[in-house]
């Protein structure tokens, strides 16, 4: 049963953070980004 996201938080909670971007091609581009930027995340 998928779990309806209308709270905005938990939305942006389930968006961001590593292990999420990490699943995507586009995500992982972001937290190399990051990493380059400030060493590790």
């Amino acid at each position: 049963m998928k779990i309806k996201l209308r709270n905005s938080k938990s939305k942006k909670a389930k968006m961001t953070g590593f292990r999420t971007r990490q699943k995507t091609a586009g995500g992982r581009k972001v937290n190399k980004r990051q990493r380059a930027r400030h060493g590790a995340i």
